[in-house]
């Protein structure tokens, strides 16, 4: 498979997303939009109340206050481990919202989605962690986070991008340069769970416009592990 196979794969899982609300919410719905979700509003009495969105496959997958969607749109800085900042509330609002193809992500809220991953790799503390950066501006910004991942805990850390670039000796470490063109175009991050399937996670986005992606995030133990084998085959 391609990373383009996989994002077709996941726009196939289709979603509704009910949303109940008094009052119409353009400041936070209307800066979602979806590939694979069917919105569909429902009005609630009176003109105080919160509102909420439910989301559905077949069947009740869960629910979410309208404000907590908002952290969507900017979620906070905090690297993996500030437990102050992503908690289970954090973790729970990415889990509801996995396998959903968004059209409009922008870098802030894909790093928001990569630290939620991150994150359990952080407490699972072994395993694979294989994270694919368009250029090499991006990942100088997050060597700290990923070097102090490998120097902390036992994780095996797999850095992919198109620049050829010799990072110092680090154990748990490894940096893959000049890989194919795919890895370019695409930011992707995979955790294997460390054996445990229901840590796996994954992400996937590619870059349609300047600064705009198309993509997803996912908990899917085999959408996770066809991410991570598409990864080892694209890079040799």
């Amino acid at each position: 498979m391609t990373f383009a196979d996989i994002l077709a794969d996941v726009e196939d899982r289709r979603r509704t997303l009910v949303v109940y609300s008094s009052v119409d919410r353009p400041e936070i719905l209307d800066r979602f939009t979806f590939r694979n979700v069917t919105v569909e509003r429902r009005s609630l009495p009176g003109e105080t109340a919160q509102g909420f969105a439910v989301v559905r496959n077949d069947e009740f997958v869960g629910s979410i206050g309208l404000e907590e969607l908002q952290l969507l749109l900017e979620p906070p800085f905090a690297p993996p481990w500030d437990e102050t900042v992503i908690g289970e509330a954090y973790c729970a609002l990415y889990e509801l919202l996995d396998d959903i193809l968004f059209t409009s992500l922008d870098r802030r809220q894909l790093l928001g989605a990569s630290r939620e991953i991150e994150n359990r790799a952080w407490h699972v503390g072994s395993g694979t962690l294989r994270a694919g950066f368009q250029r090499f501006s991006a990942l100088e910004t997050q060597l700290p986070v990923y070097t102090r991942l490998a120097r902390e805990t036992d994780l095996e850390i797999h850095v992919y991008s198109k620049d050829e670039w010799k990072p110092a000796s680090s154990p748990g470490f490894a940096y893959y340069g000049d890989s194919h063109e795919d890895i370019g175009r695409f930011w992707f991050l995979s955790f294997d769970g460390g054996g445990d399937d229901r840590q796996m996670g994954a992400l996937l986005a590619e870059e349609r416009t300047p600064d705009e992606f198309v993509g997803f995030w996912t908990y899917d133990p085999e959408l996770v592990a066809e991410l991570s084998r598409t990864v080892r085959d694209l890079s040799g």
